[in-house]
């Protein structure tokens, strides 16, 4: 059998982990691997490169992927799928593995609709992908974030400042959440729940009033009730850049006109992306990269490999993609118990 594999979409740490135990898994059975370069660019326009087990030996720690990544729709088209379904038959791939999120996931599902044999592995630091309990990038992300809120702390402490901090989340606020859990923060503020403004600027008043300084995060996505920061502009898959809406920095300017305590905002972007991935994650994502080989193995082609619990599984790709995995209202509870 000879494996296909791709990323596809935001990178974050883990990938590499799972191309390596998609290769030596594949490997170990006696079949080869052909990398796809640039996600399903690669695929649609035949850019591809062997994956030997020397190729990936040192790759576990690495951050980024060694195959590239991209944010191409080739479905999009019926031209887009036609290349997609020559390359595959070109290049003699009996199942292609496609590693990535909702969008990378879902094209992977029209693929499989138009009769090729593909397995998914979910992949994403911001944890909003369905079916699944977890996925590989979302610990590294927020322990960066963490990192990053108790450094601010030390200057907001320092200066009787508060200061916002704006970490990534479109739809979904798991990575505040737990940022804002793990770090202390006094208010945290996720898309799952309407943002009261007043509700916010009294837990800033609280904390200042009790220590001298407070700390906020924020998911970018978050809805602040104005046109404020919307860019406009949408990548192949119809989602706005959210990288110049700065929900952070109007946050942290309507906290400082609203009571009078100078405000500052970060914005720690792309930095979240990068970087070695921790424990946790090479070891879920090297659990995911086997499982998917296993689930080709077993003949088992349209479905995606997930965390269920300590166990990990495989469910139809159909179940994984659509709707995000958004953060619950008792995560929201805990949330409020911590707050300033």
């Amino acid at each position: 059998m000879k494996f296909g594999v791709l990323t596809g979409g935001g990178d974050c740490p883990g990938l590499n982990a799972a191309i390596r135990a998609i290769v030596l898994r594949s490997a170990q059975h006696g079949h080869s691997t052909l990398g796809f370069l640039d996600g399903w660019k690669g695929v649609r326009d035949n850019l591809a490169r062997p994956l030997l087990p020397a190729d990936v030996a040192r790759i576990v720690g690495r951050g980024g992927t060694i195959l590239g990544s991209s944010r191409t729709n080739p479905f999009s088209q019926e031209e887009g799928t036609r290349a997609v379904l020559e390359t595959l038959s070109a290049n003699g791939i009996d199942v292609l593995i496609a590693i990535g999120g909702d969008d990378t996931l879902r094209a992977a599902n029209a693929l499989h609709a138009r009769g090729g044999r593909v397995i998914g592995v979910p992949k994403t630091m911001d944890n909003d992908v369905a079916g699944t309990d977890w996925t590989f990038g979302f610990d590294s992300a927020s322990s960066v974030a963490v990192d990053a809120l108790e450094r601010l702390r030390d200057t907001a402490e320092s200066h009787h400042r508060a200061i916002v901090l704006e970490v990534m989340g479109r739809n979904a606020g798991w990575v505040a959440l737990a940022t804002g859990l793990a770090g202390g923060a006094d208010v945290t503020l996720v898309p799952e729940e309407p943002y009261r403004e007043e509700s916010m600027l009294g837990h800033v008043r609280a904390a200042c009033d009790a220590r001298g300084y407070a700390l906020v995060v924020v998911s970018e996505g978050i809805d602040l009730g104005s046109k404020a920061g919307s860019t406009g502009g949408k990548d192949e898959f119809g989602h706005e850049l959210l990288r110049e809406r700065g929900v952070g920095a109007e946050l942290a300017r309507r906290i400082e006109r609203s009571t009078g305590i100078e405000t500052r905002s970060a914005q720690i972007g792309h930095i979240q992306r990068g970087g070695a991935p921790t424990l946790f994650d090479r070891i879920l994502a090297t659990r995911l990269g086997s499982a998917a080989v296993d689930l080709a193995l077993a003949g088992r082609f349209g479905e995606v490999a997930v965390l269920r619990g300590a166990h990990v599984t495989g469910i139809p790709l159909a179940e994984a993609v659509g709707t995000s995995r958004l953060v619950s209202p008792e995560w929201i509870d805990l949330l409020h118990t911590f707050e300033a």
